[in-house]
């Protein structure tokens, strides 16, 4: 199940011209944000990324670039870690 985020706040971004079509990123990606189509990659769903990483710190090509651990992603991540609730302060109540 994906959730969409905020409109065009993520920090993620993708050079086309250095992809080298591997499809890495869409394999890590827990949010499929990621669709390979004609020999690269593409973010076919863009404000469904969570900022988590795992993109950018597997491609071998060094295509993408990701600021982790900002906003919902850094709760998330920091809930999974030590069991405690998080609240990433976004005044969402469905998340805090």
């Amino acid at each position: 199940m994906r959730h969409k985020y905020l409109k065009d706040v993520t920090t993620l971004s993708l050079n086309a011209e250095k992809c080298v079509g591997c499809g890495i990123c869409a394999t890590v990606c827990p949010h499929g944000v990621f669709d390979i189509a004609g020999k690269k990659a593409h973010t076919a769903f863009k404000d469904f990324c969570i900022e988590c990483g795992a993109c950018a710190l597997n491609c071998p090509a060094k295509a993408l670039e990701v600021n982790p651990g900002v906003g919902c992603a850094l709760a998330i991540i920091m809930e999974w870690i030590t069991g405690d609730e998080s609240c990433c302060d976004c005044f969402d109540t469905k998340c805090c």
